[in-house]
């Protein structure tokens, strides 16, 4: 990874798009490994994770992983999501965080050397524009690996370097025998 000594990072996880991109190429996230990684040889000042929550169920099916994020490191953004049915008749969740994500990362910039944003979302070309002209470099995870592909072209371009998701499954993947103490990524669908 392309990371200078004492340089000052921050991660900014779009949940639903990692997760999808994660389920898209078979690689299943140990967010404990993703953690110690991205700090072994820079200064990370911040790894925020972004997700829309159900508030009106008894029990989330995300609710572990949030809770496990929570404690273990990650700042955690989250807001009420909205569900409804499509009109195949199948549950939806509704849950946009872009919002919240792009606000963030402007008001982190500048006191970052480099932003990490694991997302393929084009819509967010503009905001590592706007941060790359405030002096950071950007990273950008997501992959063109999948079918179809999760990284917008327009972001991946704009990015200074992007990581292929599945070229990181040995060094952020659950290895077996992995004590598996963080519970998994639910399989519930997120439209952003």
């Amino acid at each position: 990874m392309n990371f200078y000594k004492n340089e000052r990072i921050a991660l900014f996880i779009d949940g639903s798009n990692l997760y999808a991109a994660a389920k898209g190429v078979g690689v299943d996230i140990d967010y404990k490994r993703l953690l110690r990684e991205f700090g072994k040889d820079c200064h990370l000042i911040r790894a925020f994770y972004y997700t829309a929550l159900l508030d009106d169920q008894e029990y989330s099916p995300l609710r572990p992983l949030v809770d496990w994020l929570d404690y273990n490191g990650y700042t955690m953004v989250t807001k009420p999501a909205k569900e409804f049915t499509d009109t195949a008749g199948r549950r939806k969740i509704k849950g946009n965080m872009d919002i919240e994500l792009a606000i963030d990362m402007l008001e982190m910039a500048d006191k970052l050397d480099h932003v990490v944003l694991f997302s393929g979302d084009g819509d967010f070309r503009r905001l590592i524009e706007a941060v790359q002209m405030r002096g950071c470099r950007v990273t950008v995870i997501s992959t063109v690996r999948s079918s179809p592909p999760m990284i917008a072209d327009e972001l991946r371009r704009q990015a200074d370097h992007f990581i292929d998701l599945a070229d990181m499954e040995d060094i952020i993947g659950r290895r077996h025998g992995d004590n598996h103490d963080i519970p998994p990524h639910p399989q519930e669908e997120l439209i952003a």
